[in-house]
């Protein structure tokens, strides 16, 4: 999926997921060329999967 498609499953802008490629710290990603960013459905979604919590203390 693209940036644009990627961000609306996550519920995130979508510069908010390109400042994510920036740091490191949002899912995997595959660049095609020098501009083309997609994203795999599997990783995105594993992504959020691994964020999921319970309570504040898990954090």
């Amino acid at each position: 999926m693209d940036p644009k498609e990627a961000s609306l499953r996550m519920k995130l802008s979508v510069s908010t997921l390109a400042k994510m490629r920036c740091k490191g710290d949002g899912p995997p990603y595959i660049k095609l060329g020098s501009r083309s960013v997609y994203y795999k459905v599997r990783d995105v979604d594993a992504y959020l999967s691994d964020r999921q919590f319970q309570s504040t203390s898990e954090e």
